[in-house]
């Protein structure tokens, strides 16, 4: 291998690096974007000499804790696609506009861009390595640029594809991408299936299809045909579910409806039973509400609205009260460890990522910042492991529900998230040393939890229709 003839590139120190590393795991984003940009940083780190030997993915909450460090320390930490890092991180490479968690010395390449593929790919890389119809594919899935390309909500949400010689070579490519990413969706849930895609395949979305149609026969998944019969079902039940209303130009929904059947559930069903709206709202029992314009109107009437403002305005009704309401670290933690995929072997939500989170915003009760020390070695420990009176010692560190929601939360014109709402409620009801099932506990203010997120749900419909009318 000629390393003489590379450059150095958008990742810093990429020879130093090179130089202290031969292997690699990649941690990447549970999306089309993510997964090819963990292919794009496979490959490109290949050219200095370092091979990929383990993937995993992340997702925001309770799963980017249940991560497991890499088996040895030889084998370099990436991570791609996530705008939360850790200090595991030895690189870390986004396209988000703002990044939390992320430790001196990391080499981090953060760029606002459409998809974090088409940073990685063409402007880390030395050399293209997706080709440049398959980054535009990806970048338009990710930021949902339909609109401007004419495309519908049937090309995007269809599992099935054939050539249409009607069409342009480009208009099948992309028809052909579409694909690729609602098979790797219906799928992204299965143990180890996006894994397996990142460490087989090649920068190319046609390999990226052709590996997942492997493995869906290799594994016994449904064919596209019951896919796309599971889909249509979705869409013909949510036509008349009692979760869905609309009010003027928005669409308000409460939870994501019958998802059981594998790949039913779609997250543009709402726009394709509802082409005319501008608005889409959505509520979570898990305590998010999300908010999007419809991607597919040219001509959407958004009359100097926007959506992330808005979210910023609702939340401050709210503001005294989440003030007043103390978050102790002990339920932060319970909180973040609360997965089914948590072990032994993952990372746990340690005091840096607090501190790294949260900044200077926590509290402490009874001199708590002495133990401050003490508490760092507590975090280093899964939350099931602790006993009563390390627990105790973490209730003395606390924040206020406000600064929890205000870090969880954000977006931009067209699409903001309200979360971290799953975080109230939570202090009094704690598992008991030793239990066995301490990550499943049902908790007694869930009730009040959701009664909470329709709250923020209905408010910001109410601020949203009342911009629209002052338009």
């Amino acid at each position: 291998m000629k390393r003489e003839l590379l450059k150095e590139s958008g990742i810093q120190n990429i020879k130093d690096i090179a130089k202290r590393f031969q292997k690699a795991k990649i941690y990447f984003h549970q999306d089309l974007d993510g997964v090819t940009t963990a292919i794009a940083m496979k490959e490109y780190l290949a050219q200095y000499g370092i091979k990929t030997v383990d993937s995993e993915i992340t997702q925001y909450g309770s799963k980017e804790w249940a991560i497991s460090a890499p088996d040895t320390e030889d084998v370099m930490a990436v991570l791609v696609d996530f705008a939360h890092g850790k200090p595991m991180f030895t690189i870390h490479t986004d396209h988000h506009d703002s990044q939390a968690g992320v430790e001196a010395g990391t080499s981090k390449n953060f760029r606002s861009s459409r998809s974090n593929a088409e940073t990685m790919s063409q402007i880390v890389s030395p050399k293209d390595l997706f080709p440049n119809e398959d980054i535009l594919l990806i970048s338009t899935v990710d930021s949902a640029n339909f609109a401007p390309q004419d495309i519908s909500t049937d090309e995007v949400i269809n599992y099935l594809w054939k050539l249409d010689k009607d069409k342009s070579l480009q208009r099948n490519k992309m028809a052909l991408g579409f694909v690729t990413n609602k098979l790797l969706l219906a799928f992204k849930s299965k143990p180890g299936f996006l894994e397996e895609l990142v460490m087989t395949s090649t920068p190319s979305l046609l390999n990226i299809l052709l590996n997942i149609k492997r493995i869906m026969v290799e594994k016994n998944y449904p064919g596209v045909e019951k896919l796309q019969k599971h889909k249509d079902i979705y869409i013909n039940k949510m036509k008349n579910s009692p979760l869905v209303k609309v009010i003027g130009n928005v669409i308000v929904q409460y939870g994501g409806g019958d998802m059981f059947l594998p790949g039913s559930f779609d997250r543009y069903t709402p726009f394709e039973n509802n082409p005319d709206a501008d608005f889409f709202v959505i509520s979570w029992d898990m305590g998010l509400v999300q908010a999007s314009c419809n991607p597919y109107k040219k001509e959407r009437a958004l009359k100097g609205v926007d959506l992330g403002k808005i979210g910023d305005e609702v939340l401050l009704k709210w503001k005294t009260k989440l003030m007043e309401k103390p978050v102790s670290l002990s339920t932060l933690k319970w909180v973040s460890e609360n997965s089914r995929e948590f072990n032994k072997k993952s990372v746990g939500f340690t005091f840096k990522d607090f501190v790294a989170i949260y900044g200077s915003q926590f509290k402490t009760i009874d001199n708590g910042r002495e133990l401050l020390t003490i508490i760092g070695e507590i975090m280093s420990k899964p939350y099931q492991s602790l006993s009563e009176k390390q627990r105790a010692l973490l209730e003395k560190i606390y924040i206020s529900a406000w600064d929890i929601i205000d870090k969880n939360s954000g977006g931009h014109k067209c699409i903001t998230n309200i979360s971290g709402l799953n975080y109230l409620g939570k202090n009094s009801q704690r598992p008991d040393e030793g239990d066995e099932n301490a990550m499943y506990v049902k908790n007694v203010d869930e009730k009040a939890t959701k009664q909470f997120t329709r709250m923020i749900q209905d408010e910001f419909v109410r601020v949203l229709q009342s911009k629209i009318n002052e338009g």
